[in-house]
Order: C-alpha cells, then structure tokens, then sequence
C-alpha cells in the first residue's frame, strides 16, 4: 500500500495548475490511460480570483464557501486534506455529516466531528461541494437526499463540484452528474464509469466537474480545487509551504544510526495530539499505520478526548495521555503541533 501510494506521490506534478483542468475532451478510447500533464489551467464555472488581483482587491471579496460532507466510512486523508488544503487558501469550509450525529467513525478508525449537519446547509449557496471517498462513506453520502438535491443543484447551475476515490463511482454517477464528462476515480471502481468518458489520471477537470483517484492524489486533488477558486498563484504557495512537491534529490532516504527492528508481536505505537497539531499530519500518519494492521493508540495531552487540530478539524481521540501512558509502545510519534510547540506534558 505504502509503495503504491509513493508512487501515485512520485507522478504528482510540480505546481503550475494549466492544461489538465480545461475540460477539453480527449479523443475517446476505451478507458483512457492519460499521463498527468504538468499544467492544470482552470477553466471553471465560477469567477476565480486571478494570481494578478491585489490584495486589497482579493480581501475585499467575500470568503469562498465549500461544503465537505462526511460520513460513517469516509476515508479521513481525503475529508481532511481537501478541508486543510482549502482552509489555508481561505476558503470558509464547512465540514458537514450525513449521520443523525455530527460525530463520524472514518474508514480507518479516527474519529471526526463535522461542523454542522447536512440538512442545515439545505439552503446555502456553495462554490463548491467536494466529496471524499472511501467506504462504506461514499454509499452513507450517495443515500443521503439533502447531499444529492444540494450537490445536483450545484451542477445545474454550473458552480462547481468534485469528488475523489470511490466517490465518483458509487455516489455521483447514480445522481447522474457524470454525464458528459470525463472522469476519473479508485482503480477499484474505473470498471463502473461509462466506457467512453473513463480517464486513467490522476487529477481530471471536465465542465465543473474534478475528480481524482484515492488518498495519495489528494493533495493534488485540493491544490486543484484552490487554483480554480482562488488561481494558479495561491495553488502554488500552499503546494511549497506543504511541501506537496519535492525535488527528487531529497526523496530518498539516509539513515545516519541504521537500527533493523524486529517484532514478535503486533507493533504498538503512541501518537499524542494537542488543540493545535497537524491534522493533516495526524490523520495521515494513523491512516497508514491502521492500514498495515499497526496497533495506534491516539491520546489527547488536553482536558478531553476531543482537540481542534490547525485549521479547524475537530478530531476526537481514543484516549487520554495519562491512561495511554499506562501501556508500552514499541514507537512514538509526534505530530507538529501548531501552538504548542514548547508546551510541557508531565504524565
């Protein structure tokens, strides 16, 4: 899985966002295989704010709004990079649950709490309506009525919408919002798009609609989102400070006190996390650990099991730091954490 993600990593392009995003049809063949460009342009359906406007221009004009819904199963990378990565452009990003309750149980364990409901966005107007995969979150998102009438809409009056992973598939083609258009999702699920408008990439814009493949596209995925709400400009400076795109020279690893590890028994390891960490990395981190079958155990340093991480992701996490000190771990990791850095935990 690790390897499989390195290298959807590794065709990442550099950021400059232009020729991928036009929408311009390919000549069509069964299942497309397109490698990605290194241009993404973004021609949208709304007006995006040029890398040329002024600040005083740009801060002058109300705040994009984006709604991410969530739900039982969907795959926590997605939902938080697409939030984080928006969040940091300056978009005000609603994270909203199709559940009876705000908080969610993601694919892989980590638990979430949405900012809102779904049905109390019923009436709002979006930019954009971005929806995470994973599974079984994408089907809870397909049955949800409020999400398809909101997201529907959104399509008909050409604002702009996307989706990644299994949800182009399982919740956007059963709404009938693919048509036309070129597609992309989870290797997994290419076999249940229309023949003629699949496209084997790993980032795909057509008419509005952007798509892209799983939890290791996923910054490409929202970087591409930013440029066509805010431009190229804004899209490459947040790529930089994330450190999306690394030069090759640096990717490869120098172990300076090589130790080889061995274990007779199923790894256990301890991730702190404080109002204010990295919920990008936070997520990222258990979310590939849990997937190698990793015993994670995430512990809140604060009063409460729940932290608001960075850039506003409520996250809620198995235990407190004093109960989890009571076990042994063979690994700690520690998470940059945004505002504590300094802060003292005695347990």
């Amino acid at each position: 899985m690790l390897a499989s993600m390195a290298a959807s990593a590794a065709t990442v392009p550099s950021f400059s966002l232009k020729s991928m995003a036009s929408g311009q049809r390919r000549t069509a063949t069964s299942k497309h295989s397109a490698k990605p460009t290194k241009t993404l342009s973004a021609t949208t359906a709304t007006n995006p704010v040029s890398s040329t406007t002024s600040t005083s221009t740009a801060t002058s004009l109300p705040p994009k709004k984006v709604l991410v819904p969530i739900g039982l199963g969907t795959e926590e990378m997605e939902a938080v990079i697409i939030v984080d990565v928006l969040r940091r452009a300056g978009a005000d990003v609603t994270m909203a649950s199709v559940e009876p309750q705000l908080q969610i149980e993601a694919s892989c364990g980590t638990k979430l709490v949405a900012d809102t409901s779904i049905s109390a966005c019923s009436d709002q107007i979006f930019d954009l309506v971005a929806l995470p995969g994973g599974m079984p979150g994408s089907v809870r998102l397909r049955d949800c009525a409020a999400l398809q009438k909101i997201t529907s809409k959104q399509a008909e009056e050409r604002r702009l919408y996307g989706a990644i992973c299994a949800a182009p598939a399982v919740t956007l083609l059963p709404w009938g919002l693919l048509r036309r258009r070129q597609t992309t999702c989870h290797p997994a699920f290419m076999h249940k798009l229309p023949t003629f408008w699949a496209v084997k990439s790993n980032i795909q814009v057509s008419e509005g609609l952007t798509t892209s493949r799983g939890p290791g596209t996923s910054y490409v995925f929202a970087l591409c989102l930013v440029e066509q709400l805010f431009g190229e400009s804004v899209a490459k400076g947040i790529g930089e400070s994330l450190l999306v795109c690394l030069d090759d020279d640096n990717s490869r690893k120098e172990e300076f006190n090589k130790v080889e590890w061995s274990f007779d028994h199923i790894p256990r390891v301890l991730i702190p996390v404080a109002n204010g960490s990295e919920e990008i990395e936070v997520v990222t981190i258990v979310d590939i650990l849990r997937r190698a079958k990793v015993d994670v155990v995430v512990a809140s340093v604060e009063k409460s099991v729940q932290i608001l991480a960075s850039q506003g992701t409520k996250i809620i996490a198995d235990k407190l730091i004093g109960v989890a000190a009571e076990l042994t771990y063979d690994l700690i990791i520690l998470p940059f954490w945004f505002i504590v850095i300094g802060r003292n935990c005695w347990c």
